[in-house]
């Protein structure tokens, strides 16, 4: 018999102790979760990019992630990228485009290239031999580049007819009156076509053409054939027309010669042409081309040396601030390329001092001074700009205007000195023929 004393309480003692013991547990369990609120809410923290949110009053106290705007990221324009990176000299190269000597690359032609960084190159007739050697000509100038930073343009003036620069292998192409007298303008784009294919073969990037001069002075003698015809309309039509076909074959076209050279009885060439007309008279029919060809956002416009004492008696249009600034640029609205007539010709060269000339084209408003036959030309050109930019006389955010449209021109362009001459010379000579055969059609 065990020694144990029954107690009427004892039944109740087990339950009890087992309640007090979950209790405990519950209330352990209780206190252990308020001790990790702040654990949870560290760790919500530390995963807020991940979208978790957290009730803790901390938290709550600064505005969520995602409510914060992110900043708009500026667009980066790649011309003003391109040109941040040059130094004066570089940008002041851009805006000379010279003559070379001969036919093949010189030492004077290398220093030129390597000291001013000039930003293009025109090839005249007496650059010009075979077609395989003009064409190496044209590799040897790029290769020279190759240590600059901006690509150069190589240029030439292939209108056709009289004013052609292409070797005789390479089959004609008739001046721009002959085709004129179709008033079929599909021809006159399928000239532009073709006279790019054919600067092509030598590794030419651009072409001053069309002419968009109206011929009203049969005595005219430096035009004449050379443009499309006497009537503003016909010469608009054609020549925009022309300036496509060379645009839809990857040659820059330049149209020329601004403000008119239709109406001279003197050749630039030689001496200064003076004209008479008031703003209205070349409204109505010298400007109209080229007002077609700004709304058609043509890349380049060549302004003539041409004096116009009724706009400006002092200045010839290629140095004229009346002519370009405010007529070109301002009334027409007109913010590509501007490239002066050759500096070097009579019509400058009898009347100012290349410094003097330069320094007023620029003012003017001109991008590109062209000036050939001399490399002391271009180092004077070279160095009256560095001096004026240096002394105050030039402000660089001037030069920089133009080396902007210089350098969005070539990008456009996707220019690369890499670029070789390319195209079928067996094809293209036969596409000529047929289209001549078009163009002579009664």
């Amino acid at each position: 018999m065990h020694n144990y004393r029954y107690n009427s309480n004892n039944k109740w003692r087990k339950p009890l102790h087992m309640m007090c013991l979950l209790l405990g547990i519950v209330l352990l369990l209780s206190a252990c979760g308020q001790a990790q609120k702040p654990s949870s809410a560290t760790d919500s923290n530390a995963g807020s990019n991940s979208g978790q949110s957290s009730s803790s009053p901390e938290q709550n106290t600064a505005p969520p992630q995602e409510e914060v705007p992110e900043e708009p990221q500026e667009e980066v324009d790649p011309v003003q990228e391109q040109l941040n990176s040059l130094t004066l000299e570089e940008k002041i190269g851009q805006m000379i485009l010279a003559g070379v000597q001969g036919t093949t690359l010189d030492d004077q032609a290398k220093q030129m290239i390597t000291n001013q960084k000039v930003g293009g190159i025109i090839f005249y007739a007496n650059n010009v031999s075979t077609l395989e050697g003009t064409a190496k000509f044209v590799q040897s100038i790029k290769e020279a580049n190759q240590s600059n930073p901006v690509p150069i343009f190589m240029s030439v003036d292939q209108e056709g007819g009289k004013v052609s620069r292409m070797p005789e292998t390479v089959e004609s192409i008739p001046s721009s009156r002959k085709v004129g007298e179709t008033k079929d303008s599909a021809l006159a784009e399928t000239m532009g076509e073709l006279l790019a294919r054919q600067v092509q073969l030598a590794g030419f990037n651009v072409d001053f053409a069309p002419v968009l001069d109206v011929n009203s002075n049969p005595k005219n003698p430096v035009i004449g054939d050379r443009s499309f015809g006497s009537s503003a309309e016909l010469v608009s039509r054609m020549g925009i027309a022309e300036m496509k076909g060379l645009r839809s074959e990857g040659i820059i076209p330049v149209v020329k010669h601004f403000p008119g050279h239709g109406d001279t009885s003197v050749d630039s060439h030689l001496d200064l042409p003076v004209v008479n007309k008031t703003e209205k008279q070349l409204a109505e029919l010298e400007w109209i081309p080229f007002q077609a060809a700004v709304k058609e956002q043509v890349e380049a416009v060549m302004v003539a040396h041409i004096l116009f004492p009724k706009l400006d008696p002092d200045h010839p249009a290629s140095l004229s601030d009346v002519i370009i600034g405010e007529h070109l640029r301002g009334k027409f609205k007109y913010d590509g390329v501007v490239i002066t007539d050759d500096l070097s010709m009579g019509a400058i060269a009898k009347n100012f001092k290349l410094d003097q000339a330069a320094l007023a084209t620029v003012k003017a408003g001109s991008d590109i001074l062209l000036v050939a036959h001399s490399y002391e030309s271009a180092k004077t050109i070279f160095d009256t700009l560095i001096s004026a930019v240096k002394s105050g006389k030039i402000t660089e955010s001037r030069i920089d205007e133009s080396v902007y449209r210089i350098l969005a021109l070539k990008q456009q362009y996707k220019l690369s000195d890499d670029q070789k001459a390319s195209g079928d010379l067996k094809q293209l000579n036969a596409d000529i023929v047929d289209w001549r055969k078009e163009v002579d059609a009664p």
